[in-house]
């Protein structure tokens, strides 16, 4: 099974941007997905480095992938979104609305964020040039299953959230600038002082979720530690690891032992744990109950 690393979720500081993806050219990771998700505003800060990113990352064998915009509602956010495909690399959509922008007959992948639920969409995406998808991370692991089987009979390879915060939803309204009294046009980048979203509790200060911008996120980090065999008996082709602020680096390297069968099941849970004991984990989307309950605990009161 491969490892894809998905685009960066939040906003950091051009030299942080760029010292990460510097850092990804020595994992072994098989593909890097790079470039804005989730706010437009955000790209002028390391648009210049992507061309750098994407050289680095090709030099070092790494298929590099530029994202699409979550939500395209704006008139530069469409021309951003039409000049994708002149990088001379594989685009992976987000929105549908960047179909129309890319060449006919250019293959093309999908994201978590396209709502892929059955053979049925699936086959039509590959009917348009679909490669891989990966899927919602919202699926259980029957369905999984169901739509890898498709994507095999398609040659559409099927990918899965390995591990990060989630991506649940993408709003027109920007919550950190909300949070500090600013328009969504006067943000400050309020986003920038939480690297990896901050994190919103209940009346009753229990853990709910984090917001990253117009983004809504788990507060819990998915971790498919656990169920990394019954994802490669059901034909994923590979795990995403979304990219965080610390530890990025160790975390690739943990997956990487897992899939080749040099950890056992729990190893990347466990160190998680050590290293960083504030930190919720969660696989409830593909084995349990709920998406943010844990497979080998009982979800949290």
């Amino acid at each position: 099974m491969e490892l894809t690393i998905g685009p960066n979720q939040f906003f950091w500081p051009s030299e942080t941007w760029s010292a990460f993806y510097e850092g990804l050219v020595e994992t072994p990771v098989d593909r890097v997905v790079l470039g804005e998700l989730v706010c437009s505003k955000r790209l002028p800060f390391y648009q210049d480095r992507i061309p750098e990113a994407l050289s680095s990352l090709a030099a070092a064998g790494k298929e590099a992938v530029l994202t699409s915009l979550a939500l395209v509602t704006l008139k530069r956010e469409r021309k951003l979104t039409a000049e994708l495909s002149e990088m001379g690399v594989t685009v992976e959509i987000n929105d549908l609305t960047a179909l129309p922008h890319l060449p006919k007959g250019l293959g093309f992948h999908v994201g978590p964020l396209v709502n892929v639920y059955n053979e049925g969409t699936l086959t039509w995406l590959a009917s348009l040039g679909a490669k891989r998808i990966c899927l919602p991370p919202e699926l259980p692991l029957a369905s999984v299953a169901a739509l890898a089987h498709a994507g095999a009979d398609l040659g559409v390879a099927i990918e899965v959230w390995g591990h990060g915060r989630l991506p649940l939803a993408i709003s027109g309204r920007c919550y950190h600038a909300r949070l500090h009294k600013r328009t969504k046009d006067n943000c400050q980048f309020a986003c920038d002082e939480d690297p990896d979203g901050l994190e919103v509790r209940t009346l009753e200060e229990r853990p709910f979720m984090a917001m990253n911008g117009v983004q809504t996120l788990s507060d819990s980090y998915a971790c498919a530690d656990y169920q990394i065999e019954a994802l490669a008996a059901a034909g994923v082709s590979a795990l995403r690891l979304s990219p965080q602020s610390s530890s990025f680096t160790r975390i690739c390297q943990l997956y990487r032992d897992r899939l080749d069968g040099a950890l056992p099941a729990g190893a990347i849970a466990d160190e998680i744990r050590r290293s960083s004991p504030e930190t919720r984990l969660s696989d409830g989307f593909l084995v349990g109950p709920s998406g943010a309950s844990w497979s080998v605990e009982p979800a949290a009161p």
